[in-house]
């Protein structure tokens, strides 16, 4: 009996517009039958409890409750209450706001919403970005911590850790200090350097979109921190480090694109893959290194060349991760015959669109994401 008072009464709501789930139904029978029928109060706020979600549905609530359980009058007999205007002020976070603006009074129905210009430029696709919004997505990647992974050395180097390995010499130099008494043993521990970090980035015209962005990326990777190589492919390879070395990212831009002869052109990943393998990747420079290739993946040469070239370079180095703007695209699938060539041979794969991406990129080289080298 009481299922089915409440069953109809939920039809009723959702027929006024409410939104009822089935669950919602469920524990309005339930609160029911625990309160009983007869209990006005009771099923009141039963009703209240389980069916209204938000604070405008309240006056439908009533209404129906009136009708359903009070049979007073009929939907119809109620009049529109009309709502009252609201104004909603968009409180920017934004530095650059005028003092006239914060001197404003706000009416007194308004409702102030705040949102950050950075957390919706760090969302926004590169592809769709003005030339202002890029100048400051440059200020945000130079913010950005571009450490990597460390790789231990054959050099020792003292150390006051318990775990060390004991260091007899110093040991002994240090007992001749206190007339021959051994007050402290000495230890050493292997030394840590930090890998190489590679940036290949393509400049292609498929790629051109995103390319004038994620080249402001590979600029603050070189400025912040030695021992970073960058270099631009189309249809060559060309080495860009020293142009983007320059810390005034305009300036360093402005450098390394005249020397980019190709840039908007076409790309021969195989190929560049192949000249960066032979003249500085396998003689030491991709050595235990950590390599990132920015590349959508379309490609006009031989995708076998390229699989195979890649194949090489993911032998030497420690960490082979590819960027790539596409994979943000809903419903994406590496089926390119370039991206596909050369995804068996990655220890990632990750999507390079926005600043978010590029940030979450910047972590992972930081070593704050799962590591997924071998040497």
């Amino acid at each position: 009996m009481a299922e089915d008072i409440a069953v109809g009464f939920c039809r009723l709501l959702r027929s006024l517009g409410l939104k009822v789930p089935t669950t919602a139904t469920i524990n309005f029978a339930e609160a029911l039958a625990v309160v009983g029928l007869d209990d006005r109060d009771g099923v009141y706020w039963s009703g209240r409890a389980t069916l209204v979600r938000r604070e405008e549905d309240q006056v439908l609530y009533d209404r129906a409750f009136a009708v359903y359980w009070e049979h007073q009058r009929n939907l119809s007999d109620f009049e529109e209450t009309p709502a009252e205007p609201v104004t909603v002020l968009l409180d920017s976070d934004d530095e650059n706001s005028g003092e006239d603006d914060e001197a404003e009074e706000a009416p007194e129905d308004s409702e102030a919403v705040r949102f950050s210009v950075t957390e919706v430029l760090a969302e926004k696709d590169f592809s769709q970005c003005t030339k202002e919004e890029l100048d400051e997505l440059t200020r945000l990647m130079a913010g950005l911590r571009f450490t990597t992974h460390h790789r231990r050395t054959r050099r020792q180097v003292p150390s006051k850790a318990r775990t060390g390995r004991p260091d007899l010499r110093r040991t002994v130099k240090l007992a001749l200090r206190h007339q021959g008494e051994p007050v402290r043993l000495a230890r050493t521990m292997q030394s840590t350097r930090p890998r190489h970090l590679v940036l290949l980035l393509d400049v292609s015209g498929s790629m051109e979109t995103y390319s004038r962005a994620l080249i402001r990326f590979v600029h603050a990777a070189v400025v912040s921190r030695g021992r970073v190589e960058a270099f631009a492919m189309g249809t060559r390879l060309t080495r860009i480090t020293r142009q983007l070395s320059d810390r005034d990212p305009d300036a360093a831009i402005a450098k390394a694109t005249p020397d980019v002869k190709d840039w908007a052109g076409g790309t021969r990943l195989g190929e560049d893959i192949r000249g960066f393998n032979d003249q500085w990747g396998i003689r030491g420079m991709a050595r235990g290194a950590v390599v990132v290739i920015l590349s959508d993946g379309w490609d006009r040469g031989d995708p076998t060349e390229l699989g195979e070239q890649m194949e090489r370079l993911h032998r030497v180095t420690h960490e082979l991760i590819w960027v790539n703007p596409l994979k943000a695209t809903e419903g994406y699938a590496p089926l390119a015959a370039g991206m596909a060539a050369a995804l068996p041979h990655l220890d990632r794969f990750v999507a390079g669109n926005n600043f978010s991406s590029v940030e979450d990129l910047a972590q992972i080289l930081a070593g704050s994401a799962p590591q997924l080298g071998r040497n």
